[in-house]
């Protein structure tokens, strides 16, 4: 089978619109987590919901019950919760935290949010090898599509192939856009323009808390580099000792 990974789509509906004209129609729509936290995440989750069988979906972070941490996110991830009522917390608080195909000419192939063992673990393009290993030692797999960090990467490390698709709702790529991944028979990292105008507009509209926040990272995004590097240096902090 083919996949389109969509990962970290972050309640952008229009950029969710977008890709899915772009996805091949005989390819699987994995739903790499951090689905609904947006602005539009009732409206979100109605359209991937409508894929029916064709989607796999796996939890991140912000899609269960205490999964972020910064006081913007919890409010932001509260208003979520009350767009999307007691229904739908209870599908994204329940989706696993990851799940495995079998993708044409890649083989065995394991998709998790953050890492394998945590959705809040962050693997970054500047992950240093002894912490990589460590990470993937269990993953069982020789390819792991990751996402959470927003910025999509292609690296290895001892025999397994790490991907992460990059974000269709808020990538850190430098560039605007929509960042994800066809998996089948090759690796392609995809980009899909969209409406940034007409989706600046929705945003603002739509109630979601400290838009403005939100709408310069769209407009003016951090390159790969400055977020791999930011994002490492958090993870590192935050398993000192």
């Amino acid at each position: 089978m083919k996949v389109a990974a969509l990962y970290d789509i972050h309640g952008n509906l229009p950029a969710l619109e977008a890709v899915l004209r772009d996805v091949p129609e005989d390819a699987i729509v994995l739903i790499g987590g951090d689905t609904a936290a947006g602005p539009m995440p009732a409206g979100t989750l109605e359209r991937l919901l409508a894929l029916g069988d064709r989607a796999v979906w796996i939890r991140g972070n912000a899609d269960r019950e205490g999964g972020v941490e910064s006081e913007l996110w919890r409010w932001r991830t509260d208003w979520m919760w009350e767009q999307l009522g007691g229904e739908n917390r209870a599908f994204l608080n329940g989706l696993p935290g990851t799940a495995s195909l079998t993708v044409d000419g890649l083989g065995e192939t394991l998709f998790c949010h953050g890492s394998p063992r945590s959705d809040e673990e962050a693997i970054t393009a500047v992950t240093a090898e002894e912490r990589l290993r460590a990470i993937l030692a269990d993953a069982g797999a020789s390819l792991v599509v990751c996402g959470h960090t927003h910025h999509q990467f292609d690296r290895r490390s001892d025999g397994v192939r790490v991907v992460n698709p990059g974000s269709v709702g808020m990538p850190y790529e430098g560039r605007t856009g929509a960042y994800w991944a066809l998996l089948g028979p090759e690796v392609e990292h995809r980009r899909t323009e969209y409406d940034l105008e007409a989706a600046t507009a929705a945003i603002r509209e739509s109630g979601y808390p400290e838009p403005d926040e939100l709408v310069e990272t769209l407009a003016t995004p951090p390159t790969a580099k400055e977020a791999a590097e930011f994002l490492e240096q958090q993870a590192l902090e935050k398993e000192a000792p």
